[in-house]
């Protein structure tokens, strides 16, 4: 058994006997001093996801087998943690973290190793003598489909008999969405209640961590919404809402999901559609749940671009700043009022809703 492969990739089915013959388990992990580096090591995992959106690399080319179990239970117990905070977020950050890592280690590896991977993956692939690799054209789409780049259209592929031919770079890129997915789909995992207290000091580290790191990617700098900051677009719908106007559904849309994005509760952002006097709780409170994700337990849609929003006809009032060449979200403008110019995390593979948002992967 190649432990340090397993080192690499521990989310291969081997790693589980790796650890089972060197007679670690659950309980091991979690509370024996023996197991501190792993518990360490797995802490730090999560947190390289939130600081660094990609899980750090440890090489074990020389490392003795005592750091690569380690290294292995280290996978694990990261899991353990972000399950415990159990936050959507910080699950989507950690599973693209891992991904990425698994991408920059992939892209070097030989191909009997990325084949291994993306069969482990469920992805059924072959390689050439050349190198260049085999997936289905099916695969391909569901995985392809979040990269916005012109590149990665089917059109702009090498295509025979239903199967994509690949570099071996292009190809990792796209068992990294496939770990991502995998990782998401996964978690959260059950913790035995008996070993929940052990956890309790890293999960509030993470948790800590985790405050900020939404502080620093929010529009508002978590400082909470300032009617200041927001676009012409966004005020205009605030002010026809209050005024009792019939706003069209892609209006409505737009607010909640504006709102929604920048970390308004939804008693918050009832609470600019009560203001309005022919204002129908029940619909209301129906339509944000389902906008916002709520009633599906997912992140919900994202806010319409500035193209959207003019083609929808609610664009209204641009000022100077609306008609700088680089302005192309209304959350854009937000960020730039307010000096919050940080982009929210990529990756979380959002894909085009009818035109008017983009409803992110829960």
């Amino acid at each position: 058994m190649d432990s340090e492969r397993i080192a690499k990739f521990p989310f291969l089915e081997e790693a589980a006997q790796f650890v089972e013959d060197s007679g670690a388990d659950i309980g091991s992990l979690i509370t024996s001093p023996s197991y501190e580096p792993a518990r360490s090591r797995g802490v730090r995992r999560v947190m390289d996801a939130l600081e660094r959106s990609e899980v750090s690399y440890v090489p074990m080319v020389r490392a003795s087998e005592y750091d690569r179990l380690m290294e292995v239970l280290s996978y694990p117990y990261a899991r353990m943690v972000v399950s415990q905070v159990g936050d959507r977020f910080l699950t989507k950050r950690y599973a693209l973290a891992e991904a990425v890592r698994m991408n920059s280690i992939l892209v070097g590896e030989d191909r009997s190793t990325v084949v291994e991977v993306s069969e482990q993956l469920s992805i059924p692939t072959s390689a050439d003598p050349d190198g260049i690799m085999r997936m289905r054209f099916t695969d391909y789409l569901r995985l392809a489909n979040r990269l916005k780049s012109v590149d990665w259209k089917l059109i702009n592929s090498d295509v025979h008999s239903g199967m994509v031919y690949l570099p071996q770079d292009k190809f990792s890129r796209l068992m990294q969405n496939a770990l991502q997915d995998k990782i998401e789909s996964e978690l959260p995992l059950m913790t035995p209640e008996e070993y929940r207290p052990y956890l309790r000091g890293d999960v509030t580290a993470v948790q800590m961590a985790l405050i900020e790191t939404k502080a620093r990617f929010s529009p508002t700098g978590g400082e909470g919404m300032k009617a200041e900051y927001l676009p012409p677009c966004i005020r205009r719908i605030m002010e026809m809402s209050r005024q009792g106007m019939n706003l069209p559904h892609s209006a409505r849309f737009a607010l909640v999901t504006y709102l929604h994005a920048l970390g308004l509760s939804y008693d918050e952002i009832i609470r600019v559609f009560a203001e309005s006097p022919d204002f129908d709780e029940s619909k209301s409170e129906y339509q944000i749940k389902h906008i916002t994700g709520e009633l599906s337990g997912t992140d919900g849609y994202s806010p319409p671009e500035c193209s959207t929003m003019k083609t929808n006809g609610l664009c209204y009032n641009p000022d100077q700043l609306c008609q700088q060449e680089w302005m192309n979200h209304p959350l854009s403008y937000y960020r730039s009022k307010s000096g919050n110019g940080r982009r929210k995390p990529d990756g979380d593979g959002t894909k085009d809703g009818n035109g008017a948002g983009k409803p992110k992967q829960g």
